[in-house]
């Protein structure tokens, strides 16, 4: 008998059919893998099963007995444990990481009414020690970088002893190393028969973690792979057309060269480099965590400052003082988290679609303060059109959104005026194969501008880029061409 069996599960919101009859089986001690194109269903079958929301129609059992949680508390007692893509609210600024790791104990008051630091973070220790991973106790958790907020809302979750571990694109944020020892420790919950359900797009992930593949498209199940998984057709499955046809064409650097960096040291003690960014060129930036790759764009953005060298924009000198500064010059950024760095809070004025693409313009467009809406929900519905963002309206707020349509509308901000350097930092956390191909297909149509990606994973670097390079140690290591995928063999 599976631990958890949904059967013909319906869900609607407004106009937009979800999930259309989609079924799904988990076995104690299975680790099953959720793909699906943004907008598939695999959010809100995780959701259903989490109690954020409930099914209209169909059947769920788990251990044998009909489950309908209400609320994701009574799914977490039922031994359902749920680590979403978004980590902001797993802990909260100047708590440190070992409260974070109980917030949910002290929360339901099953801790002791007495306690000081050493026993807070011997019970801290313990929880990070069954994960397997390092995390620093002590630190605030507001200072943590994405991967490490990732680590803190994995371990919490496993030490909630759940029966049922699901993971939103749980490698997302991780380095190679990081996502090793998260692959060697859901092995070894799944072997003491905790049954694992992730979504994820990743090679890697497939390859290391998932005993089946469960393709989503339109709402219904498309397709069943089991290990060892044949990824070009359970993608083909996913996106509804041949692999190959999909797979953009990569170009030579002909193009005048609009970004010049000449003896960059992103730190004192690194080694000097030059790069050159051509008009109409993408290029991506790789390297394990740490490399390099987020100070790289954050210096030519003008958050920070490199160590030592200078840079060219359209051959004339380019030293932002500061972000505003880049932007006047036709540099422009989306950040790495865009959930804390490009989208207002829900229920904030400003979290519709055409408010968020309008934000940095605002003083360009109604010079006189008063926003005009008409012009507002014009640049909105192009936008929309322009990138295939699935959305029912200029005016629907950015959180209704699957997390590839959010990411598009962050970067149809930016293709809403001219820039000359678009930097996008991990783009593509969350972002399905056919949403990163629209997003693709959107930067390579603009012609004048250059494009430069920074992404922790070289396969994707290879796929989406006309070449790629590779920092370690914050030093130029490697240029490769974007011209064709690495061979499967070769893939970490």
């Amino acid at each position: 008998m599976p631990l958890v069996s949904l059967r013909n599960v319906f869900k609607t919101f407004g106009s937009t059919r979800a999930l259309a009859g989609a079924s799904l089986e988990i076995e104690a001690g299975e680790i099953v893998a959720l793909m699906g194109s943004n907008g598939a269903g695999k959010s809100t079958l995780v959701r259903i099963l989490s109690g954020v929301t409930g099914a209209d129609a169909g059947d769920i059992v788990l251990k044998g007995r009909p489950f309908a949680p209400r609320s994701p508390a009574e799914a977490a007692a039922a031994g359902i444990a749920t680590v979403h893509q978004s980590t902001d609210v797993v802990g909260i600024p100047g708590l440190a990481v070992a409260d974070a790791l109980l917030i949910d104990r002290y929360a339901d008051r099953s801790m002791p009414l007495f306690l000081n630091r050493a026993s807070v973070r011997a019970r801290a220790r313990a929880i990070v020690e069954e994960a397997g991973f390092g995390l620093p106790l002590d630190r605030d958790f507001a200072e943590l970088a994405p991967a490490d907020r990732q680590l803190v809302a994995i371990a919490r979750a496993i030490g909630r002893k759940a029966e049922l571990l699901i993971l939103d694109e749980p490698t997302a944020s991780l380095s190679g190393t990081e996502a090793k020892r998260l692959y060697a420790t859901l092995k070894r919950l799944a072997a003491r028969g905790i049954a694992i359900l992730f979504i994820s797009h990743r090679l890697a992930d497939l390859e290391a973690l998932a005993d089946r593949v469960e393709v989503l498209r339109g709402g219904r199940n498309a397709g069943c792979f089991h290990h060892p998984v044949d990824f070009d057709a359970a993608v083909e499955t996913m996106i509804g057309r041949p692999l190959a046809a999909a797979h953009p064409d990569a170009r030579a650097a002909s193009g005048p060269a609009v970004l010049s960096l000449i003896g960059i040291r992103l730190l004192p003690h690194s080694q000097p480099f030059d790069l050159e960014l051509h008009a109409g060129e993408v290029v991506a930036v790789t390297g394990v965590l740490g490399a390099g790759k987020s100070r790289l764009l954050s210096g030519i953005f003008g958050h920070g400052r490199f160590a030592a060298g200078r840079m060219l924009l359209d051959g004339r000198p380019h030293a932002p003082r500061d972000p505003a500064d880049a932007i006047a010059a036709g540099v422009v950024m989306a950040g790495e988290d865009r959930h804390r760095s490009s989208l207002m809070p829900a229920g904030w004025p400003g979290e519709a679609v055409r408010a968020t693409i309008s934000l940095p313009h605002l003083r360009r467009w109604f010079p006189s303060g008063f926003v005009a809406a008409d012009r507002e929900t014009a640049q909105g519905a192009r936008a929309i059109a322009r990138l295939g963002i699935r959305a029912s309206s200029p005016g629907a707020s950015v959180w209704s959104l699957s997390g590839g349509n959010q990411q598009k509308t962050v970067i149809a901000r930016w293709e809403a005026e001219p820039s000359r350097v678009l930097l996008l930092d991990e783009p593509f956390q969350g972002v399905d194969l056919g949403a990163r191909r629209d997003i693709i297909g959107a930067l390579r149509a603009d012609t004048r501008r250059a494009t430069l990606i920074a992404t922790s994973d070289p396969e994707e670097a290879a796929e989406v880029a006309d070449r790629f390079v590779v920092l370690d140690g914050h030093g130029l290591v490697a240029f490769a061409s974007g011209t064709a995928m690495p061979n499967r063999d070769a893939r970490a």
